[in-house]
């Protein structure tokens, strides 16, 4: 689940151009000019966060780079780009509750 979510927002949301609004944030965060390109480069990272997570691979390390991912585009969101939210404290609240997620999956035994 955790993999499909960075897959779906990194290839619909932003590389196919299903939610418009996130180029919109790019633009504002980097500038207009590299909007286009940001945002497929964004989209890119966030798909191979996705493989990287389906891979298994340094759990721990992978939730780690999730959540500097994560923070650090909330953050860049709301203090550079807070009108194009439609809820900066709905976003949050989901973040969270999906980084709680990834920490569950990156610090979990696996069963015999």
């Amino acid at each position: 689940m955790i993999g499909s979510v960075w897959i779906f927002h990194g290839l619909y949301s932003k590389i196919l151009h299903g939610v418009p609004r996130h180029q919109f944030i790019v633009g504002r965060v980097l500038g207009e000019g590299v909007a286009v390109q940001a945002t497929i480069a964004i989209g890119l990272l966030e798909m191979l966060l996705g493989i990287w997570v389906f891979s298994g691979r340094n759990k721990r390390a992978c939730a780690l780079m999730q959540t500097l991912a994560i923070a650090g585009m909330n953050t860049l969101e709301i203090f550079l780009a807070k009108d194009l939210l439609i809820s900066a404290s709905g976003m949050l609240a989901l973040n969270l509750a999906f980084l709680a997620l990834v920490w569950f999956w990156a610090t979990s035994i696996p069963k015999a």
